[in-house]
């Protein structure tokens, strides 16, 4: 050990002498703990930059994915304007309006259908590619139609695109999606028919100043853009990592896996657990037959699953959201409104509700969780549809009918929105395993259109017979069940993984078990 300065006293010993060995010890020691968290603080900062791109990517992927579904929410929006002008120009009977607004709904399950095993051939992008291909042929067709005849068959190919998109673009982007963001970014797709249906509603209210024989066409024409877009998007979004495995393509499903996650370890954690979903060493035994026999004879754990997915996929519609959205003009004018013009101004301000609110469902799902937004969903549902049949049955055409009318449709959208909109698609899409998802996802969705067709073919005829107010009522009995029916039936899925939520289904009343549970940490950590 060095030694500075100093000089000997008598007992032999030197004074003032410096140890600095030590002291350079120390110096040196701190220089390695600086080093250290620098190395730390780079880790760090390498990881958040990790983090924000993955991030970002799943994010780009969920909108792309999500752009059929302004397709449909365009095609909701656009004709509940364009049936006025084009009732005026092709002179249609009442009947003819009806089935042209609903056999879009009706076709579409045809779609729906053909989608779960045409993703499970070709992939979930590809079949996002060929659902705006079908519409897009529609859309062209609708256009130019000289007559209801070729308007019919233009309505139909967009059915059917339309029924192939909003099935697909919610089973790929759970596929894609982590655990964490996956209740926000499968709303996606029911932000998308909202952001659609505002079109539509200003593209009837910007039109609707031209020609009767001009304006529609216009109007159904505009329509055909948004799926342009998905010819950029195929450059952009993978397929499915789920998929992938199924095809035996593990380290394709790696890649994709290593974008859309946070760490190394989570992807091969993620990767396994996909591949004991898929079963990978008995695939042979899920074949197409088999796993509609599955589906068509099913296990008490699928059985549940097929309700509760099934379930809120009807109740969805026959809550009569679809006859709000594509007959509000008919309703406002129940109420009092004249003019085609301020008929369809009054629209837009239900179209600017539900896009609203559909956003700030996004940002609650994850946080709240899907069960407690239900809940706030169909009891709200259920109070703004009783409120509008008692206005429009004793308020009609009275100037605080009109408020009160414009305000429950309103009400009864942003309720929508907020709830059983959005988180239909999510668990519909995240609880069925991974063997069954498509079909089983492409049933859920046949039953949602099976019920929208049903309504929006109907409105009109059973509003003739019982008063659209009457209507309504019917209408808020439905949602008052449909309360019951998530008390029952729709467990808590918030923040789960895939694979996890398949076991809650394991068992009967699990998910009671297990909030119950959940609750009583929740207390535990707070006391603590």
């Amino acid at each position: 050990m060095g030694l500075v300065g100093g000089e000997e006293n008598g007992n032999g010993e030197r004074v003032g002498e410096v140890h600095i060995g030590s002291k350079n010890k120390y110096k040196r020691m701190d220089s390695d703990f600086v080093e250290e968290d620098l190395a730390l603080y780079n880790d760090g900062m390498e990881m958040t930059r990790k983090n924000s791109n993955s991030k970002k990517f799943v994010f780009l992927c969920a909108i792309f994915a999500s752009l059929n579904s302004v397709l449909l929410g365009y095609d909701v929006g656009v004709m509940s304007g364009a049936i006025l002008f084009i009732q005026e120009d092709l002179k249609i009977s009442e009947v003819q309006e009806e089935v042209l607004v609903g056999i879009l709904s009706i076709i579409s399950l045809l779609g729906s259908l053909a989608a779960g095993k045409t993703s499970d051939a070709i992939g979930r992008k590809w079949t996002i590619a060929f659902a705006a291909i079908i519409f897009q042929t529609g859309a062209a067709v609708m256009t130019f139609a000289p007559n209801f005849r070729v308007l019919m068959i233009g309505r139909l190919f967009a059915g059917i695109g339309i029924g192939f998109g909003v099935m697909i673009a919610p089973v790929y982007i759970v596929e894609i999606s982590p655990a964490i963001a996956r209740g926000s970014l499968t709303s996606f797709p029911e932000i998308f028919v909202n952001l659609g249906i505002l079109l539509g509603y200003v593209s009837n209210y910007a039109f609707s100043g031209l020609p009767p024989h001009i304006s529609w066409r216009i109007m159904l024409g505009v329509g055909i853009f948004p799926s342009i877009f998905m010819g950029f998007a195929l450059f952009v979004i993978p397929e499915s990592p789920r998929w992938l495995v199924m095809q035996n393509r593990i380290e394709e499903a790696r890649e994709v896996l290593l974008k859309t996650n946070e760490s190394e370890r989570e992807v091969e954690e993620r990767l396994a657990e996909i591949q004991v979903a898929a079963g990978m060493a008995n695939a042979e035994k899920y074949e197409a037959k088999a796993v509609w026999h599955e589906i068509l004879y099913p296990s008490p754990p699928v059985r549940r699953m097929l309700i509760t997915g099934c379930g809120i996929q009807c109740f969805q519609q026959i809550t009569g959201i679809d006859a709000t959205v594509y007959y509000s003009p008919t309703i406002f004018k129940d109420a009092g409104i004249k003019g085609n013009t301020q008929l369809l101004a009054a629209t837009v301000a239900v179209g600017f509700t539900k896009t609203i609110f559909i956003l700030v469902a996004t940002f609650l799902i994850d946080k709240v969780g899907r069960k407690p937004l239900l809940y706030v969903s169909t009891i709200g549902m259920t109070t703004c549809l009783i409120g509008l049949s008692l206005t429009l049955t004793f308020m009609g055409k009275e100037k605080i009918g009109i408020g009160l009318a414009i305000l429950a449709v309103c009400g009864n959208v942003a309720f929508f929105s907020v709830g059983i909109g959005p988180i239909c698609w999510v668990m519909s899409s995240e609880i069925f395993p991974l063997r069954l998802r498509a079909q089983a996802s492409a049933l859920g969705a046949v039953g949602s259109r099976v019920s929208s067709g049903a309504v929006a073919m109907s409105f009109l005829s059973v509003s003739r017979a019982i008063t659209v107010g009457g209507t309504f009522f019917v209408f808020a009995v439905f949602s008052a069940f449909s309360v019951a029916f998530v008390h029952t039936c729709v467990p808590e899925t918030k923040g789960k993984t895939l694979e996890q939520i398949e076991m809650i289904f394991q068992n009967e009343g699990e998910w009671n078990r297990q909030e119950l549970e959940m609750g009583d940490i929740q207390q535990l950590v707070q006391k603590e």
